[in-house]
Order: structure tokens, then C-alpha cells, then sequence
């Protein structure tokens, strides 16, 4: 699909080493200042098929979205090993500097997700928040999923298109987990997770909706993996645009 660039849409998107992040962006409603901005997790990019699925049905429902690649992963420029949670949080201030004028929402998915609650905290500009199989215990994951690796050596998941860095490691240890950055988030937050997910636990999700102070919305999907397989791409879709078109994330 290529991208169709509305006025207000610019056409390249950079970070602050200048480095150009690739995206896509899906027209909504013309009459509609609502744009869902739509970022991956570890390892993937924009193109991750949950990803597709969930901006096509936004647009479908009226609302703008772009989907985005951190730096280092997909087609957006930059190193992987530098591909941090620290990294990708400046990316999205990068991304939500272009989109001046735009009421914007963030949806994350796993790391992604992490991601986007330490951005929240400190940013004003993002207007409710959303979590697909979202990461708690940053620290947690990496040892559990990469721990037996050696970084600068070993690669995450045995792909050796991404290597295992010892700075990825070192900042995931540092931030620890976003349970504290996650009891200060205050603006509308919906969580989805799959109850078959065996990349990030759901408890994950639970450990960060008991803290949230906002207003939230906990829904958890049946027999569902990490990336939402099969039938259940679209249940969270569904899920995601309800709870826009509902009014059930709008802004206090």
C-alpha cells in the first residue's frame, strides 16, 4: 500500500539522529481531527499483519492512522542493536512533533507498548493510549526471552537480523518495569491481551491496569497469542475501534 499523504500529513518522518522512520498512513474521515498513531514491538515493524489489520479498521471507522517503524527496524534507517525502549521513545516524540494540529492517540503492541506509557507520562500531546499484549516488567522480559544469549555475540529469537546488543540489554534492566510510569499516566488507556500469550504474560496487563488512575478498559481475548493469530486479529480490531467509537478513551 502506498502512502496517501493528506495536506497535514508529512511526507517524511525523521528522528532526532535524522534518520528517516518509514510509515504508512491510512486516510479517515475528512472531517475528523483524530489520528491514531501505531507503533510494533520488538523485532517487528509497521507491517506486522495485527498492525494492518487494526489501522485499516480504524480508517474503515473515521479515524486517521499511521503506522510507523521504530529507527533500526523495517525500512526506517538506523542500527537495530541501538533499537532501544530509551531510543524509541525519542522516535515517538520525533513522530508526534510532525503531526502538529492533530488529536492523537498511541497504540503500542508489546515493547511498543512499554513504550508508549513512559512517553505518556511526559507527553500532553497524546490523548488516550492503548496497549496490544502490552510489557510491564521490561527487566523480566529480557532475561527471560534473551538471557541465555550473549550480547554482541547471540541474536534475539535466533534471527540473525537481530542481533542481541549489550545496550538493548542494559536499558531494559535499567528501566526495570513502567508499573510506577503507569500509575501516573493520566489519560484514557485500553488494554488488550490475549490470555494464550506466551511472549508477554496477560499478568503483565493486569499489574499495570492495578495501578492506572485513569479511566481504563481491560479486555482479554480467549485463547489468543502474542500477535493476535488468526480470528483474533480481528476481535482486537474490533475491540480497539469500539472503544474509540464508543467514546470510552475519550479524553477527560
Amino acid at each position: 500500500m502506498q502512502n496517501s499523504i493528506r495536506k497535514d500529513i508529512p511526507s517524511t518522518l525523521t528522528n532526532a539522529q535524522g534518520e528517516n522512520l518509514e510509515f504508512t498512513y491510512h486516510p479517515g474521515s475528512p472531517d475528523s481531527n483524530r489520528l491514531v498513531v501505531i507503533a510494533h514491538g520488538v523485532t517487528g515493524n509497521k507491517d506486522r499483519p495485527l498492525l494492518v489489520t487494526l489501522a485499516e479498521a480504524l480508517a474503515q471507522a473515521g479515524f486517521h492512522a499511521l503506522r510507523f517503524s521504530f529507527s533500526g527496524n523495517g525500512g526506517s534507517e538506523g542500527r537495530f542493536e541501538e533499537s532501544t525502549i530509551t531510543k524509541e521513545i525519542e522516535d515517538l516524540g520525533s513522530v508526534l512533533s510532525a503531526l502538529e494540529g492533530w488529536e492523537i492517540g498511541y497504540v503500542g503492541h508489546s515493547m511498543g507498548a512499554a513504550v508508549g506509557v513512559l512517553r505518556a507520562v511526559q507527553d500532553p500531546r497524546i490523548r488516550f493510549l492503548v496497549s496490544l499484549g502490552g510489557m510491564a516488567h521490561t527487566a523480566d522480559f529480557a532475561q527471560r526471552e534473551f538471557g541465555m544469549e550473549t550480547p554482541g555475540k547471540g541474536f534475539m529469537w535466533d534471527n540473525p537480523a537481530c542481533p542481541l546488543s549489550e545496550l538493548f540489554m542494559r536499558d531494559m534492566q535499567t528501566i526495570g518495569n513502567v508499573t510506577q510510569a503507569a500509575s501516573q499516566v493520566s489519560v484514557p488507556w485500553l488494554f488488550v491481551h490475549g490470555t494464550a500469550d506466551d511472549v508477554v504474560p496477560m499478568q503483565d496487563s493486569q499489574d499495570l491496569a492495578a495501578v492506572c488512575s485513569s479511566k481504563y478498559q481491560l479486555s482479554m481475548i480467549q485463547d489468543a497469542d502474542h500477535v493476535f493469530s488468526g480470528e483474533h486479529e480481528g476481535q482486537m480490531a474490533k475491540l480497539v475501534v469500539e472503544a474509540l467509537v464508543g467514546k470510552k478513551l475519550d479524553a477527560k
